[in-house]
């Protein structure tokens, strides 16, 4: 089994996770941790690399900027092999006492065993009621049902990875693209723990970016619905219109709503920048994947096939 653990400025975290890792599945079934390093600026890669001399069932693959966690979490997809992968992220909210349950799934015939967050203390209100108007907007607007509460831990069979390796769009979001990709799926249900270093490295900024790259990704539905609004303001203009006109040839009133009119234009002037706006959200979308830039680039990395190499772009 492989597990792909991407990190961000988690040097504490780091030989508490492997210790974790090492009392759940020692006894369990073989494994390999694979680290991804997202730009760490602190000990993280140091503290990686000094677990990998005294462990020999570790490795790692170090970004050389941080290219964001579902990059992060598509290096690992594209340097393990391994039967079973499992992802988990580094900051020990995702219980690594949850594999075992995990793996008996598998061994059950499920493809893909994925988790869903208990809300409980350790997670704030705001992102409670964000993440449950994300998740049931998306799934309203587009042909996708992700449950709200999924996380990115979650353990895949290997012909699930090679499905997920062809998928190489720009914005990435993984909670979607294994929620399309059918298969034999189970859920289960896990508490998070409070962190037991530092801070979360999700940014509110980061958060929003993410949600729009799922919303744009899976969904045209923002377009349709302002085709739609335009239409509708278009015919109840050209009604209006046809009112205005037979005021003025069959009356002997001026058409009254001078305040209405107003309004209305700046009601329609807002909405036609709004428009622009989601149309330039997908047009931004097109030209990022027109260039084809890399998902990542690797600047050190250890490994089990070919040790250590370097300045890997993917």
């Amino acid at each position: 089994m492989n597990i792909i653990v991407p990190v961000f400025n988690e040097e504490e975290n780091i030989p508490l996770l492997i210790e974790r890792f090492s009392s759940v599945l020692s006894e369990c079934i073989s494994y390999e941790i694979l680290f991804v390093d997202d730009g760490s600026t602190d000990k993280t890669l140091a503290n990686i690399k000094q677990a990998c001399q005294s462990t020999e069932n570790i490795y790692y693959v170090s970004l050389s900027k941080n290219f964001g966690h579902q990059n992060a979490l598509k290096a690992g997809i594209d340097s393990c092999n391994g039967d079973i992968i499992l992802f988990i992220d580094g900051d020990l909210q995702h219980p690594p006492e949850m594999i075992p349950k995990m793996l008996h799934f598998w061994r059950e015939g499920y493809d893909i065993v994925y988790t869903c967050r208990k809300d409980n203390q350790a997670i704030g209100i705001f992102k409670k009621i964000s993440a449950h108007v994300f998740y049931r907007g998306i799934n309203l607007i587009s042909k996708l049902h992700i449950k709200p509460g999924a996380a990115d831990f979650r353990l895949i069979d290997k012909q699930v990875l090679v499905t997920l390796r062809d998928y190489n769009e720009h914005d990435l979001f993984f909670r979607g693209i294994i929620a399309s990709i059918g298969y034999r799926q189970i859920e289960i249900e896990y508490t998070p723990a409070k962190r037991a270093h530092g801070i979360t490295k999700y940014s509110f900024r980061k958060m929003v970016s993410l949600a729009l790259s799922g919303i744009t990704s899976f969904s045209v539905f923002p377009l349709r619905a302002l085709a739609i609004a335009g239409f509708f303001f278009s015919f109840t203009s050209f009604l209006y219109g046809l009112y205005a006109l037979g005021v003025k040839f069959f009356s002997n009133h001026a058409v009254p709503g001078w305040t209405s009119i107003m309004a209305g234009i700046y009601f329609l002037g807002g909405l036609q920048l709004a428009a622009m706006g989601i149309c330039g959200e997908y047009i931004g979308k097109i030209f990022l994947e027109v260039k084809r830039r890399p998902h990542y680039i690797i600047s050190e990395s250890r490994l089990p096939d070919h040790g250590c190499t370097q300045k890997d772009i993917q």
